[in-house]
């Protein structure tokens, strides 16, 4: 039974652990976001920091104790998560690991490879990444062609994955792949396994992004020998898995290690930005327009919160359980790219400028949070594929 004397006194521990020990400066840029990573300076930075945070017990505290975790109750990794929020710490790294591959093992995977794999998510001695998009099939997961052929005790891998978040740096891929073109649905032909990313025919090729960072890689498989044991489940079963699994991404499965892997913008921070900002000779925030915009943002962001909170609560969303789940990356990635936006708006000639300028506003924090923002409407599905998910599986709207 939780103790609340005992979540108290941990809550009040973390604050202080996050206040005393959050690096507050660094001679390099800090990533916003897990898909910013794209120097060798940011990844160990990062990975030691997560490694930090997890020996003090505030990463994983409520996973199971036999595999790395505190074995705590949820509501103790919660009250970390926030002070982490509120101190505005740097980001978890690992977050492939400790938001998809680490639910998805502790909900389904054997106990060998809990054992194997769950402890260095957590640490972060061991980065995970994703397999899933394919270039030539944009958002059509389903008819991924990347292959893997069973070859005594080993499958052989050809193919090419794209968006591979930090693969230049990971240790394992989450990796759907085609082991059966003739299977009656090509559902069915898709298997899911636990693949090294280090070893011969395998290669990832960084992608620059628009706003000069790095972050994502392409990955070629080019006769990649890989283990049989690596396949997760049964042949055929990769769909299912990947459904899994997008499930954890999307919100609509619980079970993250918790920490954020994002740095979103502080909707408090534009109304200094509001204060400072000159609009006809004046104070930006005195303009009645601006200001009824502002009040919509606030409003916004408490509504987001809050539905966050709700989703937590069964009695309340019985209704349409996976709704506010579904609901809410949708209208979380939205909200933030539009207040990104708007904060540029409020910075006249000076929304031109970007990192690295001198006459930048706040070294172009805004206008880098607005580029990244479209990674966040892509991944784990995008905006439209999103609207068609809420619309057929909440709403119960035909296909057509």
């Amino acid at each position: 039974m939780l103790d609340a004397k005992d979540l108290d006194a941990f809550t009040q521990d973390a604050q202080n652990w996050f206040k005393e020990n959050t690096p507050r400066d660094t001679d390099f840029m800090l990533p916003l976001t897990f898909m910013e990573v794209g120097t060798d300076e940011q990844f160990h930075f990062l990975r030691d920091w997560q490694n930090k945070v997890y020996e003090a017990g505030y990463l994983g505290a409520h996973w199971p104790t036999e595999y790395g975790g505190g074995g705590l109750d949820k509501s103790f990794q919660d009250a970390a998560t926030r002070a982490m929020a509120q101190e505005r710490t740097p980001i978890m790294l690992n977050a492939i690991g400790l938001n998809w591959t680490g639910p998805l093992l502790i909900d389904r995977g054997s106990e060998a490879e809990k054992q194997k794999y769950i402890r260095g998510i957590l640490s972060a001695e061991e980065i995970w990444c994703q397999g899933f998009s394919e270039p030539d099939h944009g958002s059509d997961l389903g008819n991924a062609q990347t292959r893997a052929v069973r070859d005594g005790d080993a499958y052989v891998i050809n193919g090419s994955k794209i968006w591979t978040t930090q693969g230049n740096y990971a240790d394992h891929m989450i990796l759907l792949a085609r082991t059966n073109p003739q299977a009656e649905s090509k559902y069915k032909g898709l298997s899911f396994f636990l693949a090294p990313m280090k070893g011969e025919g395998i290669q990832t090729v960084p992608i620059r992004k628009l706003t000069g960072e790095y972050g994502f890689t392409q990955t070629f498989f080019d006769d990649a020998r890989i283990s049989a044991d690596c396949l997760m489940g049964a042949e055929g079963e990769g769909w299912l898995i990947a459904m899994q699994t997008l499930e954890y991404e999307r919100g609509a499965r619980s079970g993250q290690a918790g920490g954020h892997v994002m740095m979103l913008s502080d909707p408090n921070d534009i109304i200094g930005l509001a204060k400072s900002a000159q609009l006809n000779g004046k104070p930006a925030i005195e303009d009645e327009a601006i200001r009824e915009e502002l009040v919509h943002l606030m409003t916004e962001a408490r509504a987001l919160g809050l539905a966050s909170r709700r989703d937590k609560l069964q009695p309340l969303t019985q209704d349409r359980p996976m709704s506010l789940a579904l609901g809410g990356k949708l209208s979380s990635t939205d909200f933030y790219q539009r207040l990104n936006a708007f904060a540029i708006t409020l910075q006249g000639t000076r929304a031109a400028y970007y990192v690295g300028d001198d006459s930048a506003h706040d070294n172009g924090i805004w206008q880098r949070g607005y580029l990244n923002s479209f990674s966040a409407t892509i991944g784990g599905g995008t905006s439209q594929i999103q609207r068609n998910i809420i619309g057929e599986h909440v709403l119960g709207l035909p296909k057509s």
